[in-house]
């Protein structure tokens, strides 16, 4: 009985061997393919897939998006340095100053219009040519050069305007059209897809080192001129604000990059409600996880956000950050790179929090951080109004008054003690309603417009008898 049970036992054995090697083999072992065409195994793998994708496939028209959009599409021209004030309109043609262009995007009924900061940066006077041709100089509400981004303000009614998309919205092969002035070719369309998101080509360039490239690449055709232009969806939606180009030669290479208009969106209410932008920061040096990374400080992930250091008091510092750490998502939304971090963040004022996910030691945690701004407070700042610019004192002019007058806005010169004011011999009462043809509505107005003035400026207004004057003064 014991004999029989041990062959029973060493058969059993034998099978199970038997079994166990023909799955290693047949699994591990590459003995050739069990078919003789490549094309036949593809037919019979994506049989079903092909099927699926042709009921979807259909045509592209490009042109409704692109008449949509091309009305709220505008040509910039900026005018910069200074020069001796002149009333010779001729003195323009003899002392030239230096020009340059650029395009922008209305987006609102009542005249604002968002382009990039590069474009209108250091301008001493700003022009807006609409889609009809129309002309308006343009006030600068504000500009950001962490982003490449500036708010400008036309005195205009009813006009087109691009609509907001959602950049997060956008994926990888979708169809878009770039629409600006190129090389000043008013309302130029082309075409493209997106290439990539959440690209940082290393651009931009900030002092306080807060700069945020989380740009859109797509292989529409951009060149010099295009920049603030609009990118849209085929829906005609703005999605991104065309910024830049990667070139060797100066021209279109193939690659253009534009900010997500999600981003943009939180960039123009902050300039429009506080003249600056309201940077919430979680107070963090962070690199991109690569394998290099991964593999010397022994982390288990592929993808994400590096801690290699945590700031004193900063937000990150309160939510339990700590140097090491892996950041993988902000609010839910997974991170793979510092950009898509930076934009998420940048989303955000300070005092709001946003929700971090982290991997500490193969162990995931989420925590709330409440952002700060630069200084290392939470509170946001307002930019302020000065009423004593130059030794002159200003005030805003009552409703009142302005209706009176008939004036849409105006600033009153209330006294004169010294300075710029006093040697160009305006009138203490004088009424300021135009800088360079740009309205003043209110001193908030005249402080940002002489904030980008240099050299000779045309000031329009009331004299104390009700008369329409220009003086011109240095600044």
């Amino acid at each position: 009985m014991k004999r029989s049970l041990l062959i029973l036992l060493v058969a059993c054995a034998a099978f199970i061997g038997a079994v166990i090697g023909s799955i290693v083999t047949l699994n591990f072992y590459d003995s050739g393919p069990a078919y003789n065409s490549i094309e036949e195994r593809q037919k019979l793998k994506l049989a079903n897939y092909v099927r699926d994708s042709a009921v979807v496939l259909q045509p592209i028209h490009f042109e409704p998006a692109a008449k949509l959009i091309t009305p709220a599409v505008v040509h910039i021209s900026t005018i910069y340095g200074g020069g001796k004030f002149s009333l010779n309109a001729l003195e323009h043609y003899f002392n030239p100053q230096a020009k340059s262009s650029g395009s922008g995007v209305i987006i609102s009924d009542d005249g604002y219009i968002v382009t990039n900061h590069h474009v209108i940066e250091d301008a001493n006077s700003i022009e807006v040519v609409l889609h009809n041709n129309q002309r308006y100089f343009a006030k600068l509400v504000g500009q950001d050069p962490s982003t490449d981004l500036a708010l400008l303000k036309i005195k205009a009614q009813h006009l087109p305007f691009a609509h907001y998309g959602n950049s997060d919205a956008i994926t990888t092969g979708e169809w878009v059209l770039a629409i600006g002035n190129p090389f000043n070719l008013n309302s130029t369309v082309t075409a493209g897809i997106i290439s990539a998101r959440a690209r940082n080509i290393g651009i931009l360039g900030d002092r306080n080192n807060l700069q945020v490239e989380s740009f859109i690449q797509t292989d529409a055709a951009v060149n010099p001129g295009n920049s603030g232009g609009a990118l849209v969806n085929l829906k005609g939606e703005l999605i991104g604000i065309n910024s830049a180009i990667a070139t060797s030669t100066g021209g279109y290479d193939g690659y253009s990059f534009a900010i997500p208009i999600n981003l943009v969106k939180k960039v123009m209410d902050d300039l429009l409600e506080f003249g600056t932008v309201q940077r919430g920061l979680l107070g963090v040096q962070i690199s991109n996880v690569t394998p290099d990374l991964a593999e010397y400080r022994n982390l288990n992930l592929a993808q994400g956000v590096y801690v290699s250091h945590v700031n004193k008091g900063s937000a990150a510092e309160a939510a339990g950050i700590e140097k090491g750490d892996v950041i993988t998502a902000i609010d839910a939304h997974a991170v793979a790179s510092v950009s898509e971090l930076q934009e998420w963040v940048a989303r955000k004022r300070p005092g709001q929090s946003v929700q971090v996910t982290y991997v500490r030691k193969q162990q995931q945690n989420e925590v709330l951080a409440r952002l700060k701004n630069p200084q290392g407070s939470d509170a946001v700042q307002q930019k302020p109004v000065h009423y004593e610019l130059e030794g002159a004192y200003f005030e805003d002019i009552p409703y009142a008054k302005l209706t009176e007058l008939n004036l849409d806005g105006g600033v009153q010169v209330k006294k004169i003690t010294a300075g710029r004011w006093k040697q160009a011999n305006v009138p203490e009462n004088f009424i300021i309603t135009h800088l360079d043809k740009v309205p003043i509505d209110n001193v908030k107005d005249l402080n940002r417009a002489l904030e980008m003035k240099r050299g000779g400026v045309l000031v329009e207004g009331l004299n104390a008898a009700g008369e329409k004057q220009v003086i011109g003064m240095e600044w």
